[in-house]
This record gives structure tokens, sequence and C-alpha cells, in this order.
């Protein structure tokens, strides 16, 4: 079982996601645990205190050492085994497809959900095992970052998804974008589903589907693409799309980078 404790002054939010989608099959399936604990529960005064002023002046208050250390060390004491805890913050590596395994393979994760200017570095610096961020952006608090890599996480598990081919598929699974989905109805607005996928031939699907992956990526984030190692196959599949897409400049820059990468 995976297990996750997150430290936090807004419990119900993480109770609430708990209750949500993914998340709550896989914990009344018994593959996930999803806990608490609160700060406040550790303040020296009965207004619950948690933060000050920084030292050295400026703007916003900063969560104290104490309450968040020993709701550090009363989290480790719930689980059984050895717990890593994670310090979600725009100053930590970043979380991609690529990295998400370094945090797979810890079973009790104790998720630190920082709050108004951030938290004494002291605490980082004595009881944090890794720092992680989501991306170059700063938020209200470590509670948004915190769902989403739990949510990350849950998706790797053996049957949390109703189809395990949903997380081989998924966006970054393999270096790509996702391809394109489409539904009922055939027909909206003029706009028809390609009819390659009403075809019923898997073979030719299947192609599709990674040409597409292909030439969305290339438009859309050239960056990703630069970095694979892409196939005589990938290579065909993508000079098909091109040569079917409009040329404009934005295309005509991705191919060059990607281009002077793979030589």
């Amino acid at each position: 079982m995976r297990r996750y404790t997150c430290i936090t002054l807004f419990p119900d939010l993480i109770a609430s996601f708990g209750d949500t989608g993914i998340v709550r099959r896989a914990r009344v399936a018994g593959l996930i645990e999803l806990a608490t604990v609160n700060p406040r529960t550790f303040a020296d005064d009965a207004r619950g205190t948690v933060d000050d002023a920084p030292y050295g002046g400026g703007p916003g208050m900063v969560m104290m050492a104490r309450p968040l250390r020993l709701a550090i060390a009363a989290a480790r004491a719930r689980q059984p085994g050895p717990s890593h805890v994670v310090y979600l913050s725009p100053q930590g590596t970043p979380l991609t497809e690529a990295t998400l395994p370094q945090l797979a393979q810890h079973e009790h994760l104790v998720l630190l959900c920082g709050r108004y200017e951030g938290i004494d570095e002291r605490v980082v610096d004595a009881d944090v095992d890794s720092e992680w961020s989501i991306g170059d952006f700063v938020l209200s608090g470590g509670e948004v970052p915190a769902m989403a890599v739990i949510d990350a996480l849950t998706r790797r598990l053996e049957g949390a998804l109703g189809d395990e081919r949903s997380a081989v598929e998924d966006s970054f699974a393999n270096g790509l974008l996702d391809h394109p989905h489409y539904t009922r109805p055939e027909i909206i607005d003029g706009m028809p589903v390609p009819p390659v996928l009403m075809s019923g031939n898997h073979a030719a699907i299947a192609r599709w589907r990674r040409q597409q992956a292909l030439g969305r990526t290339w438009r859309r984030r050239p960056d990703l693409l630069a970095q694979l190692e892409l196939t005589a196959a990938d290579r065909t599949l993508l000079e098909e799309y091109r040569a079917g897409a409009q040329n404009d400049s934005h295309d005509a820059d991705n191919q060059a980078k990607i281009d002077g990468s793979n030589r």
C-alpha cells in the first residue's frame, strides 16, 4: 500500500480530494492511504499560531519551525517503516514524468504544504528529504502541488485505473504528447471524426495515433521531440504529417530545433 500524509493547515481540502475520482477509487480499493496532520495542533498558544514575521523584515509571514517539525514527527510516527518528507515549493526540482519514479519508490510520503511566504529554512535543513516543484510559478500554498503528486503517483498503481492502458497512453508516458481523442456523435457542427478511427483497421488506427502524437508534439512542444531518438518509422510519419500540415514560420522554427538536436 502507498501511504501519503499531508502536513497542511487545510486538512478538509485534502480530505475532499481523497473522496474524488481515481484517488477515491484507489483509497477504497486499499491501494493507498491518505492522511493529514495540521501544524496548528502543535502550536504553543490557544489561537493556534503557526506563523511569524520574517527576520530581516519584508512582507508576509513565515511558517514557524516548531509546529512544522512536531507535525512531521507525528506523521512519521503514524506509519510503519521509513518515511520520505517532501517539501513542495517553486525552489524544488521540477517534477516530470521522467522524475516521478524517484518519488514512486517510497511507500510513505510526507508532503509538506507550505503557506504564506514559505517555511523556516531550518525545517528544510533538518527534516526535509527532497524538495520538488510542479512548475515555475507561485501558488498560495502547497496543497495543490501535493494533490498533483498524489494523483500522478496513484495513476501509476496497478488497479487504480479502469483500463491500465490509460496510463501507458497518457501524454509524456512515452516522451510525446497524447494523440487527439473523439467520441459520439460522429459529426459536430460540420466537424467529423477522422475516418480512420471509424475504419475498424487497428493497425491503421495505431499508425494514425502515433503520427498525431508526433505531429502534436512537434507543433506544441518541440523541446520534447528534440530529446527523443526517433526511429526511421517515426521520422517517416512525422514527414508525412508535416507535408499535410500548413507550413508557417512557427512550424519551420520547430523543425529547425529538432533537426539541430538530432544531428
